[in-house]
C-alpha cells in the first residue's frame, strides 16, 4: 500500500484519491498497483455500485506517469520502465472494461497518465480549472495510456493535431469533443461529490443538476485548419503542409513542431492510425506496451527528459534529429510484436 493513493468507502461508493500533491499526483508504480488490486476487489463487492476519482490536494487532478523512473531505467535495459509501464496499462484496461459506473472528477492539469486513468471513467467531469494534454513528443514518448484509442476516435483530425502538438484543451474544448461529459464550476464539485456518496445510482441526475452552460470552445474554430493541415498520416507531408501556408495558426503549429522528437511524432502518427481499428481496447493496449519497450530502449526519452525536466534548457538534441532520418524501418521495428513471453496481457 502506499499514502500516495487513498483508498476510501462512503455508504455503497468507493473512492479513489490521487494524493501526491508535490508531483500534481503523477503516478507510480505503486499507486498503479493500489488502484489495480481496489478495482479487482470492488468489482466482486456487491457492496460496491459505483466508483469516483479525483484527487484530494493541490492544483491538479493528474500530470502523469513517473517520467523520471522511465527515463533514468531508459538509460540502463528499461526493465523498471517496462514493469510501470505493464501495471499501469493493467490499471488501465480495468478501468475500461468496469462493469460499474466510474466517474472521474478531471479538476485542474490532467495530463498523460490523468487521461489513462479518467478518460475510461463512463462520467468525466471537466471544470473552468480543466487543462487536459498528451505533451508526451515533447519528451520522446507518444500519447499512450489508451492515446491511440481515445485520440483517434476524435472529430477529423483533431486527434493528430493533439498527439503531435501536446495542445493544452480547456474544459470547455473537452466537453466539445467529448473528452468530458459534463463541465461543472469547480465550487460545485464538492456538492457533487457528496450527493454521488449519498446515492451511487443517481450520479447521471448530480451531475445534469449541477452543470453549467459550458463557454464556446475555441478549438472548434480552428476545426477546418487542422482537418486540412493535419490530413496526412506522413509527417513530413504535414510538415509541408505547414510550411506552405500562409497563417499565423500554421506558423504557429510548425514553430510547435519543430521542438518535437521526429520519432515520436511518427511513432504517434502511426499509433492513431492503428488505433482507429483497432478491434479491442485490450489489442490497443498490447500495441502500446510492445511500442514503449521499444522506445524506452532508445535515446530520445532520455534526451527529451534531460531537455524540459531536468536541465529545463528545452533544447533537445533528438536522435534521429529530423524526420527524414527516421525511417520506415526503424518505425517498423518500433511497433514489431513483442514474443509472447513477454507481450501485454490484462492482469
Amino acid at each position: 500500500m502506499t499514502d500516495d493513493v487513498l483508498i476510501e468507502r462512503e455508504g455503497a461508493l468507493g473512492r479513489i484519491r490521487l494524493n501526491r500533491p508535490k508531483a500534481i499526483h503523477a503516478l507510480t508504480a505503486d499507486m498503479c498497483r493500489v488502484v489495480l488490486s481496489t478495482l479487482g476487489e470492488w468489482a466482486g463487492d456487491p457492496s460496491i455500485e459505483a466508483v469516483s476519482i479525483d484527487h484530494a490536494d493541490g492544483r491538479g487532478f493528474c500530470a502523469g506517469g513517473d517520467i523520471r523512473l522511465i527515463a533514468e531505467s531508459s538509460r540502463g535495459d528499461g526493465s523498471a520502465a517496462r514493469d510501470f509501464f505493464r501495471v499501469e496499462y493493467a490499471m488501465n484496461h480495468r478501468l475500461f472494461t468496469f462493469a460499474k459506473p466510474v466517474v472521474a472528477f478531471m479538476d485542474g492539469i490532467t495530463m498523460g497518465g490523468g487521461v489513462g486513468i479518467s478518460q475510461p471513467a463512463k462520467h468525466r467531469v471537466a471544470t473552468e480549472n480543466t487543462k487536459f494534454a498528451m505533451p508526451e513528443t515533447s519528451i520522446g514518448l507518444f500519447p499512450d495510456v489508451g492515446g491511440g484509442w481515445y485520440l483517434s476516435r476524435l472529430p477529423g483530425r483533431m486527434g493528430q493535431f493533439l498527439a503531435l502538438t501536446g495542445h493544452r484543451l480547456d474544459g470547455a474544448e473537452c466537453l466539445a469533443l467529448g473528452l468530458a461529459t459534463h463541465y461543472l464550476p469547480a465550487t460545485a464539485l464538492d456538492e457533487a461529490k457528496q450527493r454521488i456518496a449519498a446515492d451511487p445510482r443517481e450520479i447521471e441526475t448530480v451531475l445534469g443538476d449541477l452543470s453549467a452552460p459550458a463557454p464556446e470552445a475555441a478549438i472548434l474554430a480552428h476545426q477546418g485548419e487542422i482537418d486540412r493541415l493535419f490530413a496526412s498520416d506522413k509527417l513530413e507531408e504535414i510538415l509541408e503542409a505547414l510550411d506552405e501556408d500562409d497563417t499565423d495558426f500554421a506558423r504557429e503549429q510548425r514553430k510547435l513542431l519543430a521542438q518535437k522528437s521526429p520519432q515520436a511524432m511518427k511513432v504517434s502518427l502511426k499509433l492513431l492510425l492503428d488505433g482507429r481499428a483497432m478491434p479491442t481496447f485490450e489489442d490497443e493496449m498490447r500495441q502500446e506496451f510492445a511500442v514503449a519497450a521499444h522506445v524506452v530502449q532508445r535515446p530520445d526519452i532520455v534526451e527529451g527528459v534531460r531537455a524540459v525536466i531536468v536541465d529545463k534548457d528545452h533544447a533537445p538534441r533528438w536522435n534521429p534529429a529530423t524526420p527524414e532520418a527516421v525511417s520506415d524501418h526503424v518505425i517498423d521495428r518500433i511497433f514489431a510484436p513483442l514474443p509472447a513471453d513477454e507481450e501485454w496481457n490484462p492482469a
